[in-house]
């Protein structure tokens, strides 16, 4: 399923990777090249543990009726905010949270993590410095969910079912080989049927990436240190499609022949060579191939339809079949014919609608961090 700086930059340019799974190269035989263990070879309960905190009381979330993009502010200060961008650019509202501490491997190298949110259909859900898991919808609704383990060495990653029913959560605790990592599954509200369903260790970890439906869970394997930019340092290189109960895996989407190109939709994902790119259904069946030059960020449309190609070289988004082009370096897509840039105080974040190439600005600032609904 996601860690949130702008890509203009190599920092910049990691950060987005680590949320759109841009760029990055599979790796066989590592600590997600094969099917995670059924739950009773995982950690006991303490093990993984979940404190859960009580949530506010609020009405059943409703699934929305429109489309939002999100836009997640830079991760360096002691606080950081989260945005909710309508398809006309505006921002239709916005909270704050402590920012969660850096992490490393034994001071070596940095820990790998993803912007700390995630997406229902009908809420943002965002983390704090102490583990604790906010919720934002597009009314302005706000309060908290649940809470998730945290620590000097310790991360928690998480993604919302889209109704708004289970957590899953990967906790990782990083150390000088990498990171032991923890898989566990629950009720949102409370915790209970709290369910423990992996647990390795090594250079390599996972995170969870989203839902598909509500009987699948995508993770995604991803190098847990990084010294340095570069393909393959910061972000997912192959997705898997796994049982939410058992944690077997169904499918895998993407690998050492076809590295992951970009953030997955409901249609699926873009996985690439430096010379071609392929769309590929949630069934890992290929759909279409596109040429490409070179490694680039591509996002599959909600309905399939189109496939956008970052360039950042020439601030600009290439659509495929269409060639058509519009006027941003888009990081996400809101709905199926609107796209979202993300920005810092150097560049100003946008909406583009692609079917007249209009560009609305953003009166936000922050990286892509997802769309609500958020069920891929």
């Amino acid at each position: 399923m996601e860690t949130r700086q702008s890509p203009r930059s190599p920092g910049k340019l990691a950060a987005l990777l680590l949320l759109a799974a841009a760029v990055a190269c599979g790796t066989p035989g590592t600590v997600a090249g094969h099917s995670p263990s059924p739950a009773s070879s995982s950690p006991s309960s303490s093990a993984a543990g979940s404190a859960s905190a009580s949530p506010s009381p609020s009405p059943s979330p409703v699934a929305v009726t429109a489309a939002y993009g999100v836009l997640v502010g830079q991760q360096s200060g002691a606080t950081y905010t989260v945005s909710l961008v309508g398809i006309d650019g505006k921002v239709v509202t916005s909270a704050q949270a402590s920012t969660p501490a850096a992490v490393t491997c034994a001071n070596a190298a940095a820990g790998v993590v993803p912007l700390p949110v995630s997406t229902s259909n009908s809420r943002l859900y965002f983390m704090d410095g102490q583990g604790v898991v906010r919720f934002l919808s597009p009314d302005g609704d706000t309060g908290r969910a649940t809470t998730v383990p945290i620590g000097a060495a310790r991360r928690s990653m998480f993604t919302v079912s889209p109704d708004d029913q289970r957590i899953a959560v990967i906790v990782d605790d990083f150390n000088s080989t990498g990171a032991a990592t923890r898989l566990y599954v629950e009720d949102l509200n409370g915790g209970g049927n709290h369910v423990d369903l992996f647990s390795e260790s090594g250079a390599y970890t996972l995170w969870p990436i989203g839902w598909h439906g509500t009987n699948n869970l995508v993770v995604a394997k991803v190098p847990a240190c990084t010294q340095g930019g570069g393909p393959g340092c910061c972000g997912p290189q192959e997705l898997h499609v796994i049982d939410p109960a058992t944690a077997v895996r169904r499918f895998t989407i993407g690998g050492p022949t076809c590295i992951m190109a970009g953030a997955p939709s409901p249609a699926g994902a873009v996985c690439a060579t430096s010379t071609q790119a392929s769309v590929l259904s949630w069934t890992a069946t290929p759909i279409s191939s596109f040429a490409v030059q070179g490694y680039t960020p591509a996002f599959i449309s909600p309905d399939g339809k189109l496939v956008a190609i970052a360039a950042y070289s020439s601030t600009s988004t290439l659509l495929y079949p269409t060639n058509a082009a519009v006027s941003l370096t888009a990081c996400s897509w809101i709905d199926s014919t609107h796209l979202l840039s993300g920005g810092d105080v150097q560049h100003q974040p946008s909406v583009a609608d692609v079917t007249d190439g209009e560009v609305f600005p953003v009166a936000a600032q922050g990286d892509c961090g997802g769309r609500i609904p958020g069920g891929l």
